[in-house]
């Protein structure tokens, strides 16, 4: 099956700059609190002391540039018995801009052209890279993601052709957002459901799931929550269900958020 998606980003260059109103919702009070590794009900990865304090920010304000890394090992409670060097470290890394963060959401955007950074090291992959390494900058129009507190899955919304049509809605199956210092950290699962503004959808990398467990990136247990989950979300595709505001679709980003850069030290 395939995606209107190929790599980082899609294809097209032209950004309307236009902003759709946004639905009402509690907007979080900015605050700076201590918490712990297992906060989001995840267990913390064996890479992190599981009573580590780290300061994170609460809720970001809209328009802050934060950092959103793919970390190996977030998945919720299905950790390998033997813990390999590379398990809870992350390997990849996005800038994206803060558009909404409250108590029903986090909104983030990636822009045009943003950097792509990479970890090197052994990772669970045939030739030992991330699969996108080769990529350093996000290809074609933005995109944006939206995710609920406690959900294994975000939304991300693609735009195609030099008019930035929409295209189509992207469920990408990934851990539930664990806040940072500097961002927040998530896991992808492989597994997503393109969704296309006339209410069909399809069903991508479903076929890929056993390799990763060959590779030893996911263990077999994962796979079967994974696959799961991916039953549920398209019975509620198949029940008419979507609970993302689909005005989101007309949204277009400040004209300013092009090209946006990682920090130094986002490792």
């Amino acid at each position: 099956m395939h995606s209107t998606q190929s790599g980082p980003g899609a294809s097209g260059s032209d950004v309307r700059h236009d902003h759709v109103d946004r639905p009402e919702s509690r907007l979080c009070h900015r605050t700076r609190m201590h918490d712990r590794c297992t906060a989001h009900q995840m267990d913390p990865p064996s890479a992190v002391a599981p009573d580590r304090i780290m300061e994170v920010v609460d809720c970001w304000e809209p328009g802050e540039l934060i950092v959103r890394r793919e970390v190996l090992g977030l998945a919720p409670g299905f950790h390998p018995e033997l813990r390999p060097a590379w398990y809870g470290k992350p390997w990849l890394a996005l800038p994206v801009y803060v558009v909404e963060d409250t108590h029903e959401q986090l909104v983030t955007y990636t822009a045009e052209a943003a950097e792509i950074g990479y970890v090197e090291g052994d990772w669970p992959t045939p030739d030992g890279k991330h699969p996108w390494h080769a990529k350093r900058r996000w290809e074609g129009h933005g995109c944006l993601m939206v995710q609920r507190p406690g959900d294994h899955h975000a939304v991300w919304h693609f735009w195609t052709g030099e008019d930035r049509a929409f295209g189509c809605w992207y469920i990408n199956l990934q851990a539930d957002v664990l806040r940072t210092e500097i961002g927040y950290d998530t896991q992808d699962f492989e597994l997503d459901l393109v969704v296309f503004p006339d209410g069909n959808w399809i069903v991508k990398d479903l076929d890929v799931l056993d390799d990763r467990v060959a590779e030893g990136r996911f263990t077999a247990e994962l796979v079967d929550w994974i696959r799961t989950l991916g039953d549920d979300l398209e019975r509620q595709l198949a029940a008419g269900d979507h609970w993302w505001d689909h005005r989101w679709a007309d949204w277009a980003p400040d004209p300013t958020w092009i090209r946006p850069s990682l920090p130094e030290h986002w490792v």
